[in-house]
């Protein structure tokens, strides 16, 4: 399905940009052209194509308020030296911006400069251009029905508080992000009151705080993406009726670290994903009716964090394999369901031999409610004093939560 729907979108992109170009007026811009780009683009007409051959411009400020194609060919570079705000801002309806790399945006804690910004603007897109040491990469606000695609956003962030994202969406819809590389940024996407959003085949690594950063936004979807190595994986906050499938999530360590937090989240659905050495693999805070289906959760510190403030959420059918600890909560009280999971570490058996335990699985181990008051108790992790102190919680419940159980454990890896 995954494949399937990526292909429409990109096959709906490839013959809208043809038949756009193929009826447009074509004028060249190089670095011998006596006029500065801006002005260049001044005297166009809309929907001329633009068209920019390898060469070097350093310039920013640069403003598009008309419909027009703005096409680079030998992959020219717009320099903007670390001044003059935003490099490309597009404040008109129908503007394509191709093969285009832009460097050294201005950093400023009163603008959020961007290499390019999209304003109050329909039906923009960005394709195949590359951003090297933006503040902010590419930005859009208050718009609809547009398109960031094949781009490639290398920031140098080494403190959050003078870095921005690198894909930046604000009060947004019917927005496709799709196959873009995001390394060393703020937050890799942020989305922030977008609606009707998709996230497709992404990968976003190294950036300072999230790989995808997900608030307010409803009817949203991210699928096929990889977030490896960030401050933190993804947040999905306050937010409903989001589909997150057959993403990855790897390698998202660290003292405050997950692959995936979701906070104040209703109706929404995560399956098929893969959480990967990270410390949490997902932590779940104020998610209410979610379904967490075919995942695997391997390798992670604690596999799933879930509060005590979640409420019928469905756990089935998903894979808990070599975690330190497979389930943690903060209360004796369960309202969540898990059913018919494997579980690595259950040592049940199957005496009629139909695939599933005859005995339920407790998943969450005392030690790591003791763990969680006391981290230094982690020492002792692999003593043979708490192995005997989990086999005495697990048959006489006393501290873990009695209602969390698995009904239904599976005895071989689901598939």
């Amino acid at each position: 399905m995954v494949n399937i729907e990526y292909n429409i979108i990109k096959l709906l992109l490839m013959l809208f940009l043809l038949s756009n170009l193929a009826y447009s007026t074509k004028i060249e811009y190089s670095e011998n052209t006596k006029i500065s780009l801006n002005e260049f683009i001044n005297k166009a007409k809309p929907f001329d194509s633009v068209i920019i051959k390898k060469s070097i411009i350093f310039e920013s400020g640069i403003i598009i308020d008309k419909p027009l194609f703005l096409v680079g060919i030998g992959n020219p570079i717009i320099d903007a030296q670390s001044k003059g705000g935003t490099i490309i801002s597009v404040k008109a309806d129908n503007v394509k911006i191709f093969g285009i790399t832009l460097k050294n945006v201005e950093r400023t804690a009163v603008s959020d400069n961007a290499a390019i910004k999209y304003s109050n603007a329909k039906f923009g897109f960005i394709e195949n251009c590359t951003v090297e040491n933006g503040f902010f990469g590419l930005y859009f606000a208050n718009s609809q029905y547009c398109t960031i695609n094949g781009n490639t956003v290398l920031g140098n962030s080494v403190h959050e508080s003078n870095s921005g994202n690198g894909i930046h969406l604000w009060k947004c819809k019917n927005m496709f992000v799709t196959n873009n590389t995001i390394f060393r940024q703020r937050d890799g996407i942020y989305f922030e009151f977008v609606k009707n959003g998709t996230i497709l085949n992404n990968y976003s690594e190294q950036n300072l705080r999230y790989g995808l950063h997900f608030m307010f936004s409803d009817s949203c979807k991210y699928i096929a993406n990889t977030f490896k190595n960030n401050g933190a994986g993804v947040a999905v906050m306050y937010t409903k009726v989001v589909l997150m499938e057959n993403n990855n999530f790897l390698d998202n360590w660290g003292p405050t670290a997950y692959g995936l937090l979701i906070k104040d989240i209703n109706d929404s659905k995560i399956i098929g994903n893969k959480f990967l050495n990270n410390t949490v693999g997902i932590y779940a805070e104020g998610s209410n009716r979610a379904h967490i289906e075919r995942n695997e959760f391997r390798n992670n510190g604690w596999a799933f964090k879930i509060m005590a403030n979640c409420n019928d959420n469905n756990i089935n059918r998903n894979n808990f394999i070599s975690n330190t600890f497979d389930v943690a909560t903060n209360s004796r009280q369960n309202y969540s369901f898990f059913k018919g999971n494997y579980w690595s570490s259950y040592s049940g058996y199957d005496l009629n031999k139909d695939g599933v335990g005859d005995i339920p699985y407790h998943p969450v181990r005392l030690f790591s409610l003791l763990s969680a008051r006391q981290s230094g108790a982690m020492i002792l992790l692999h003593s043979f004093f708490i192995e005997i102190l989990d086999l005495a919680e697990r048959i006489f419940p006393f501290l873990t939560p009695a209602t969390l159980i698995d009904s239904a454990p599976q005895m071989k890896v689901i598939t």
